[in-house]
């Protein structure tokens, strides 16, 4: 499985006669777009769950269908930035005096 986001439909209106009328999205895996087979409902912005070969047939509706990227679910919440690292900061502060504010030394 494969958590995508969704960019735009993807509008095909000549197709071969086994991919009936089931709407496209394009959708970014990465830095990767491709094209799934939306079988949910989803709009640009989702993030979507997506089963790829065998999988992604039968949830398009049979093991015939040709398709190799299904969409299955919609993600009610996603933040595709938890879990990375942070950057490391460098520290800008201003080292301070062993001997006091007064500067007298030893």
């Amino acid at each position: 499985m494969l958590i995508c986001q969704v960019l735009k439909p993807l509008v095909s209106t000549n197709r071969i006669p086994g991919f009936e009328h089931k709407h496209l999205q394009v959708v970014l895996d990465g830095s990767t777009q491709k094209v799934a087979v939306d079988a949910v409902g989803c709009i640009p912005g989702d993030w979507v769950i997506c089963v790829g070969s065998s999988a992604a047939r039968e949830a398009a509706g049979s093991k015939s269908y040709p398709s190799d990227l299904t969409i299955v679910g919609i993600i009610d919440h996603w933040n595709p930035d938890a879990g990375k690292a942070e950057p490391k900061t460098t520290s800008t502060a201003t080292p301070t005096s062993v001997d006091g504010p007064e500067g007298g030394g030893r």
